[in-house]
């Protein structure tokens, strides 16, 4: 009976650990998004592996910007922290 009870969570242990990758979309507003700091905010989110560079979407009408990030190397909360640290808020 131990051995199997052992056996059953030894293999959905396995099974867990086998997550590598959660990729999300998500999208930020802005307010005062425009050309001149989206070189700010790659600046900000470059030194991050989990936001994917490529993914960008910029929306300067709409004051938004949307981009993929793979949620088991970053939070949403730290991209939101290192776009503000430049000094650029981001409405909540």
């Amino acid at each position: 009976m131990r051995c199997a009870m052992f056996a059953a969570l030894s293999a959905a242990l396995a099974l867990a650990g086998c997550r590598r990758e959660d990729v999300r979309a998500f999208t930020l507003e802005i307010p005062g998004l425009n050309p001149s700091n989206r070189v700010l905010i790659v600046e900000a989110l470059s030194k991050y592996n989990g936001v994917r560079k490529d993914s960008y979407r910029w929306d300067f009408d709409a004051k938004t910007l949307s981009l993929e990030y793979d949620s088991m190397q970053i939070a949403k909360e730290n991209i939101r922290q290192a776009i503000e640290a430049k000094k650029i808020p981001i409405r909540r």
